[in-house]
């Protein structure tokens, strides 16, 4: 504990003020805090992808591509042909699962387009086993 000495009541004998001293309180709290922040499991906000084994051997052929363009009011194209509604995506999608080589589905969205249905596009894709899908024109948004 701290003391101060001085001379307030103008007497001969100094009058002695105690204060409580926080620096050990301080020290604590500190020691507490790091501890607390050790102790907070780490939490990883991770996708899980079903990325393919690396391979030195280059395909035989190049693969086949449709692409899936999601316009600025959500009008879905396939190939550049334009569809009537999400359903009629989803039956170009159950095509593509059919295949015994999938071909890969590009999913390019224009730049003001409602995330929604970007997402909505990117769900029933998985939903429907598609395996080999990919998001163009990324760079668009940098």
């Amino acid at each position: 504990m701290g003391m101060s000495v001085g001379s307030s009541s103008g007497s001969d004998e100094p009058e002695v003020l105690m204060d409580v001293n926080t620096t050990p309180l301080i020290d604590v709290m500190l020691v507490l805090l790091v501890m607390l922040i050790i102790t907070i499991p780490i939490q990883l906000h991770s996708v899980n992808l079903d990325m393919p084994p690396p391979s030195k051997n280059q395909p035989l052929k190049d693969p086949v591509v449709h692409e899936v363009f999601v316009d600025f009011d959500g009008t879905l194209l396939w190939d550049g042909i334009q569809l009537s509604s999400l359903a009629a995506l989803e039956g170009k999608f159950q095509e593509v699962v059919a295949q015994a080589d999938q071909p890969e589905v590009h999913i390019k969205p224009n730049k003001l387009v409602d995330y929604g249905k970007v997402a909505a596009v990117m769900a029933s894709a998985q939903r429907l086993g598609v395996k080999k899908m990919a998001m163009r024109g990324n760079e668009q948004f940098l």
